[in-house]
């Protein structure tokens, strides 16, 4: 099937670009542009998209409320943030707001088109190891609430081995690599994945992986 993708920038430059880069890849087709945030709320409402690339920095509504509204309305779309660097501090926000990764400005048509996959098909960031640095790094600044300590509401719901997997998950590890530590067959671990991200209400395995960090299940270090 065909990812259908909305970017929302509010440089020409940027949208026109990646536009361009996705349309020259095969399985991936550029269904809209948004200029701003409130523009991307309406497109993703009118389009269906399944990947909104999402620029953090926009006026009028930025890519933060905007993925906080898109998540809000149930869409079924997969957000990916683009920023123009990897320590960019609204990121962790943008991922606490229900964005399923983040990707670089500066990343490469292939990289670009990788990162569109992975986030449409519900798997984790495009590079694990970047994506628990960030959630370790900003676990640490960030002031916002915590989510409910382990052993209380939903975290108490899973059992020792999901338990087991969401560790892994927030360690940056796919799935292919939790059934290689764990000995078990990779759907297997999809089964447990799913189940995790229904007890606790999560959209995809990068919240999970924040949830985990926010629950001190897994404590930055």
């Amino acid at each position: 099937m065909t990812i259908r993708v909305l970017i929302a920038d509010d440089q020409m430059m940027v949208r026109e670009g990646f536009s361009v880069l996705l349309n020259a890849m095969p399985g991936i087709e550029v269904v809209g542009e948004a200029v701003n945030g409130r523009e991307a709320v309406e497109r993703v409402r009118a389009l269906a998209p399944d990947v909104v690339l999402m620029d953090i920095r926009m006026p009028e509504l930025n890519g933060i409320e905007a993925t906080r509204e898109i998540v809000a309305a149930d869409a079924d779309a997969k957000v990916l943030v683009l920023t123009t660097f990897d320590l960019d501090e609204y990121v962790y926000q943008a991922l606490r707001a229900g964005a399923s990764g983040f990707l670089l400005k500066d990343a490469s048509a292939q990289q670009l088109a990788d990162g569109v996959r992975v986030v449409a098909s519900g798997e984790a960031l495009l590079a694990p190891t970047v994506t628990r640095r960030l959630i370790t790094e900003f676990s640490r600044l960030t002031e916002a609430p915590r989510l409910p300590v382990p052993g209380q509401g939903a975290y108490g719901e899973l059992t020792d081995r999901e338990t087991e997997v969401l560790v892994l998950i927030a360690q940056g590890l796919s799935n292919g690599e939790i059934a290689g530590r764990l000995v078990v067959a990779e759907s297997t671990i999809k089964t447990h994945v799913s189940r995790i991200l229904v007890k606790l209400g999560l959209r995809d395995r990068t919240q999970a992986a924040v949830f985990a960090y926010e629950a001190r299940l897994v404590v930055p270090g």
